[in-house]
């Protein structure tokens, strides 16, 4: 594929300064790292917490670069040929950058955004997989776990629940190229403020929930929930697509349900906010999304569900629309499951699905990886998987757990290093409070002390009657902690792994190790810990 700088640059949406041909032709992607530069792409340089993009200038020169986009003064760089587009920040200008090179490929889909706190996976997978069964197999979806595009899996990468904003458009433009009618992308609250979706045209944005996470990094509630806003704001600034409405549909019992049906309204009210929640909010010439739907439980709802009976392997309800009603089965278990599929039954119709295809759609999602997840060897108890590593999340599986039998429910899990720190209190607390038995143990503590980790939660479980030795104990290594809790297990119990999930690494200081829950898992229940990790004996 070819264009040229200008054609990059006619739709971003910061002032910049071009020292150079702006007929320069490209040939290559836009990227943010010199190692994924091929001749003729464009680097971009930005200043990063540690590392100065700037100073692999000259690196990219010599690999080829047709152009440079950066945030410093030309003068004070060295000397290079290929032109020099300065703008005002390159993190966020990247998106629109990538979007333009690959020819705004979101333009020839119908994308539907997930985002919320808990439950983003979940939901974007039952999307997608009744829009699979719509179009007859015409539809992609990027989610944390991997980018199914077609029959083609790609996995994202470790740690990674957005990709980088090159790689969702490079994910768009491989749709677009197989035929594909519909993109569903979970998006997340680093990938919105970091502009990792920047340049994604949205036509259904989807709010799962809000609860407390990642302070380590937004610092405040409201910057995060600004965060998750901005995707709901994107409909108002989005190409339009004929015929397609902007639709937003949001969880009514919900607490933040009215600030992002006012993030979906138009002229998004940007002016009663301050600070970052301000900043991250696009304004201009807002037109707010076509309808706003919502779905719920408690609260007045568009599509409410009522009637839910838990079953072991599937739960059973009945969603309310229209003054009609219908009854649905759900191979997953989990009041918090019921939430995740009225979310795409909501939008789904929506977007004028008929609800006999919703219903075979959901019907077809037996399972997501390292989802409530069981691991069967021949065991006599219940052994689970989960990616809870919320406070909200860990509450939900430790209460779905719980009505999978009438024994004991015993949970591994840990917090992870270098980031929010409030969890490590929260966690044990609801640990205490709705497992038997509790084991704390490492999750990814990286340049953090394992061993401090470890003290706050269990000084966190013993401020609210906790007891070390009968209600919960310290395990270092993972391998070890999972290895034990399956030794405590009686038959009929339930032993779950919380927080690691699909993931398959753990991160010790700056490495990251090869680690698989379900594997360790797996291994403990036969009676060998997994000993793979700098922790084990």
């Amino acid at each position: 594929m070819s264009t040229t700088l200008k054609v990059l640059l006619q739709d971003l949406p910061q002032t910049y300064t071009l020292t150079g041909d702006a007929d320069t032709p490209l040939t290559a992607p836009v990227v943010e790292a010199d190692a994924e530069l091929a001749p003729g792409g464009v680097f971009v340089a930005r200043i990063g917490l540690s590392v100065d993009g700037h100073d692999f200038i000259p690196r990219a020169i010599e690999k080829g670069a047709a152009a440079i986009i950066g945030e410093r003064l030309r003068a004070d760089l060295p000397a290079f040929a290929v032109p020099y587009v300065q703008v005002e920040d390159a993190q966020q200008a990247t998106g629109y950058l990538a979007a333009a090179y690959h020819d705004h490929p979101s333009r020839n889909l119908i994308v539907i955004g997930v985002t919320g706190t808990d439950g983003k996976t979940t939901t974007s997978t039952l999307i997608h997989r009744i829009l699979q069964i719509a179009s007859d197999g015409k539809a992609g979806l990027v989610s944390t776990i991997a980018a199914e595009i077609g029959s083609q899996s790609v996995d994202t990468g470790f740690h990674v629940t957005t990709p980088s904003a090159p790689q969702i458009q490079a994910f768009l433009a491989q749709m677009v190229v197989q035929g594909m009618r519909y993109a569903v992308l979970e998006m997340t609250s680093h990938g919105l403020a970091q502009g990792r979706l920047n340049g994604v045209d949205v036509d259904a944005a989807v709010l799962t929930n809000l609860t407390h996470e990642h302070m380590d990094y937004h610092k405040t509630f409201e910057n995060y929930r600004a965060a998750k806003g901005r995707m709901f704001a994107m409909l108002g600034t989005s190409y339009r697509k004929p015929k397609q409405s902007k639709i937003s549909v949001i969880n009514a019992d919900d607490a933040n349900a009215a600030y992002f049906e006012a993030m979906s309204r138009p002229h998004p009210p940007t002016a009663s906010l301050k600070g970052e929640e301000a900043s991250l909010l696009d304004g201009g010439e807002a037109t707010g999304a076509d309808g706003v739907v919502l779905y719920g439980m408690e609260a007045v709802a568009d599509v409410r569900g009522t009637d839910i009976v838990h079953h072991p392997g599937y739960t059973q309800f009945v969603v309310h629309w229209d003054k009609r009603s219908a009854l649905f089965h759900l191979p997953l278990v989990g009041r918090f499951n019921v939430y995740n599929a009225l979310a795409a039954i909501a939008v789904t119709r929506a977007l004028n699905l008929q609800i006999e295809v919703i219903q075979r759609g959901l019907l077809q999602v037996t399972g997501i990886p390292g989802r409530l997840e069981r691991i069967d060897s021949g065991q006599d108890y219940i052994a689970l998987v989960d990616f809870a590593h919320t406070p909200n999340a860990l509450d939900k599986a430790l209460s779905a757990a719980r009505t999978l039998t009438t024994g004991r429910v015993i949970c591994v899990f840990g917090c992870a290093g270098l980031r929010d720190r409030d969890k490590r209190r929260m966690m044990p607390e609801i640990a205490t409070r709705l497992a038997d038995f509790s084991v704390f143990t490492a999750e990814d503590p990286r340049t953090e002390a394992l061993d401090e980790i470890l003290q706050t939660m269990a000084d966190a479980a013993m401020a609210v009657g906790g007891v070390e030795g009968q209600t919960f104990s310290r395990v270092r290594d993972r391998g070890q902690a999972l290895y034990e809790a399956c030794q405590r297990a009686e038959a009929g119990d339930v032993v779950i792994a919380c927080g690691k999930g699909h993931e398959q690494s753990m991160a010790f200081g700056k490495t990251e190790y090869l680690w698989d829950d379900r594997d360790a898992l797996r291994a403990a229940i036969n009676g060998t810990p997994l000993k793979t990790l700098p922790t084990a004996e």
